[in-house]
């Protein structure tokens, strides 16, 4: 069964932007100054006041429409889920930042406090995430090496190895802080848009394999110095491969064991997610049972099997961050700064889609910046979110940051009442856990096929991040990776694809000719369209494809006609008596342009010919070499007008002024009409201040539409047939 299609019918005139400017009076809109702003961003009142700290302090938003019956009971549960996994991942992820395990639960407390207050998203976990866990770790183990004096800084020689490696952590956490802190006060939110899901899935992927690799030592019980910089990770692998015979056998189990349970266990609940009312907390109960039998076993004397050890009980009293620690690893915290925010920015921004409710950038950047100035104050490490607790909050049934608080105070019994049980807990059982939970981002290689078939230079970019950040480490990796983004997309606008462009019969639409079947081109005109900004890098190859497309180089035409001229110049001198004064007139002679600021000297003719270039030269019994000049050596120009389709350049620079007027004027010198069309109004208000438009590059030239130039072209050249359809 077909279905009727809807028929649009419009009369009006064919306009040019003049004649458009003509007929519709435009509304003259006052530019708001610097000093607006100003003023408006001083001005108060209760309205403003109001919205400042709602905006400030966005739990007031949501607390204001709680539905206490219908939200808490999915709150408790979500929360008591989370915080059981929190737990387990502060205690594991705690290891890859080279702190003693302890430390993780003060991650998994100190930074929710303040961001359930300051955030904006109400489903994130915040807490320890294993991608910063292991750059902060990078940076711990550089200052304070597994073997060797630490680095030379004032206030190491009073603390044990373990504590100057918790100072380091705090003071890189603070730092991290303070940098996302000052982004979102000066509204730098935005700059999160340079990282890339693509970038993104590239440089996870790559810190998934070197948290394997770091876990590796914890799975076989092995003593493997942490190493740092480019290739650190061959010289670990290298490292443990040498151990290898020294494995801890029954590390090794424990491990297996472990990872096999927790991954099969992982798979039912994303099976029957729908059907199970909370995910079954296997981390925890694997943890559990594995504190129990280390207990009962004494794992630690019998096996030599490294456990947590002496767990802190309770909270240490602040301390202060080492301004020392933050001269030296100032470049890693700004990477680890970005990373954290675009990650639980990204994040949120899904389960903020998924639940109809905004988020903000710029408040999130001050609500993680808050939180880990206010937790590293306190000894926690670098905090932001892990998509799989954001998971377990979301999907059993966390509503609001009221689970995020409750899963908080989980943490704080833990640490203030129940510690001292995680005492027996083996380390390879939290290595293998931190393995396990890796499944995902291991998983994200499976993207690159599907980049390389739609989008190359977006497979690039994950591949050369994914590589650089494996062998370079993770800070080099990703200024690599971004590097190599903001290259292609350089390369993108500065190598569009241009195309020539036709009508699709019986229709004002216009669509690549090399696209269609049905298709109208009239003759002797060239539709050429740039999908791009036109700007000081692309200005040149804008120039050499137009060239390409229209069959010739105008400069090329106006140089060889000049030359011509200069021929026939010097032959009718010779043979001026054989001319009469009928055959000889003032001649139109043209001048070349061989820069955007100068021009060739006007050719010197004394006695000048009045021609038209696309005629042969009239028979006048001169010479030969006239007649030959004229056939065989001038070039061919097929087309008398030339229609550029400005519909996608969203931006000319000054560069690309100059460059687009000596095009046109080379145009119109070997007698081209040029027609400009759909050029945006900033574009066009623009060119009128940059004295674009002179005596001959007019403003008539330029047309709102597509069709209304051609329209036009049709009317000076009639060219049948017409457009099927179109009335003129």
């Amino acid at each position: 069964m077909t279905t009727s299609r809807r028929q649009y019918l419009v009369v009006r005139p064919v306009y040019s932007e003049d004649r458009f400017s003509e007929d519709h009076q435009r509304v003259h809109r006052r530019r708001t100054t610097l000093w607006d702003h100003v003023k408006h961003y001083c001005t108060c009142d209760s309205k403003r006041l109001k919205n400042a700290t709602l905006s400030a302090l966005p739990f007031i938003g949501w607390m204001r429409i709680y539905r206490l019956k219908e939200w808490l009971p999915g709150d408790l549960v979500a929360g008591i889920s989370t915080g059981m996994v929190a737990i387990m991942q502060g205690l594991a992820f705690s290891l890859l930042a080279g702190l003693p395990p302890s430390y993780g639960l003060y991650t998994a407390f100190f930074p929710m406090l303040t961001y359930f207050f300051l955030g904006t998203s109400r489903h994130i976990s915040i807490g320890s995430f294993p991608v910063l866990s292991l750059m902060l770790g990078a940076v711990v183990t550089r200052l304070v090496p597994d073997t060797g004096p630490p680095a030379n800084i004032t206030g190491f020689d009073e603390l044990s190895k373990e504590h100057q490696r918790v100072l380091v952590a705090s003071s890189i956490t603070f730092l991290m802080g303070v940098i996302q802190l000052a982004m979102g006060l000066l509204q730098a939110g935005f700059m999160v848009v340079y990282l890339s899901d693509t970038l993104v899935s590239g440089f996870t992927t790559a810190a998934a394999v070197h948290i394997v690799v770091s876990q590796l030592k914890f799975v076989l019980g092995l003593e493997v110095p942490g190493l740092t910089g480019p290739l650190s990770i061959i010289y670990t692998l290298e490292s443990i491969f040498g151990q290898i015979s020294s494995t801890n056998i029954c590390d090794l189990v424990t491990s297996l064991i472990i990872m096999v349970v927790v991954f099969v266990v992982k798979e039912i609940n994303d099976r029957y997610k729908a059907k199970l009312p909370v995910p079954i907390p296997i981390e925890v109960i694997m943890t559990i049972i594995a504190c129990g039998v280390s207990y009962g076993f004494n794992f630690e004397e019998r096996f030599e099997v490294a456990v947590v050890g002496k767990m802190v009980s309770g909270y240490e009293s602040p301390i202060a961050p080492s301004v020392q620690v933050f001269q030296e690893g100032a470049v890693e915290t700004f990477a680890i700064a970005i990373v954290g925010f675009s990650v639980a920015f990204s994040v949120a921004k899904v389960y903020a889609i998924r639940n109809d409710y905004i988020i903000d950038g710029n408040q999130e950047l001050i609500a993680f910046g808050v939180s880990n100035i206010f937790g590293a104050t306190f000894r926690s490490f670098a905090a932001s979110t892990a998509l799989s607790r954001t998971a377990v909050q979301e999907s059993s049934g966390g509503k609001t940051q009221v689970a995020g608080l409750i899963s908080a105070l989980m943490a704080m019994i833990v640490t203030v009442a129940l510690g001292f049980l995680l005492e027996p807990l083996p380390r390879s059982v939290l290595g293998a856990l931190v393995v396990v939970n890796l499944k995902g981002m291991l998983l994200q290689v499976r993207d690159v096929p599907y980049l390389w078939t739609r989008d190359k230079p977006d497979c690039v970019v994950w591949t050369v991040t994914c590589l650089a950040s494996i062998l370079l480490g993770l800070d080099l990796g990703l200024a690599v990776g971004v590097g190599v983004e903001l290259l292609t997309v350089v390369f993108r606008a500065q190598f569009p694809r241009c195309s020539v462009l036709a009508n699709i019969t019986g229709t004002d639409l216009y669509r690549d000719r090399k696209d269609y079947t049905s298709m109208y081109e009239p003759k002797g005109v060239k539709i050429f369209r740039i999908p791009s900004p036109l700007f000081f890098a692309n200005i040149d190859f804008f120039r050499d494809k137009l060239s390409e497309a229209v069959g010739f180089n105008p400069l090329r035409v106006l140089r060889k006609r000049n030359k011509a001229l200069r021929k026939t110049g010097k032959l009718l001198e010779k043979t001026r008596s054989r001319v009469t004064e009928s055959e000889v007139k003032d001649s139109d002679v043209r001048t070349v342009q061989t820069t955007w600021t100068s021009e060739l000297p006007r050719v010197d003719i004394h006695s000048t010919v009045q021609t038209t270039w696309t005629s042969e030269l009239p028979r006048v019994d001169i010479h030969s070499t006239v007649q030959t000049t004229w056939t065989s050596e001038l070039p061919r120009v097929d087309i008398h007008s030339l229609i550029l389709d400005f519909g996608a350049v969203s931006f000319l620079d000054i560069s690309a002024i100059k460059g687009l007027k000596t095009t046109l004027k080379e145009f119109l010198r070997v007698d081209v009409q040029v027609y400009v069309v759909a050029c945006d109004e900033c574009i066009l208000e623009k060119l009128h201040s940059c004295m674009f438009f002179d005596e001959e590059i007019q403003s008539s030239l330029f047309f709102p539409t597509l069709h209304d130039a051609v329209l036009t072209v049709l009317e000076k050249h009639p060219s049948p047939p017409v457009f099927s359809g179109t009335r003129m």
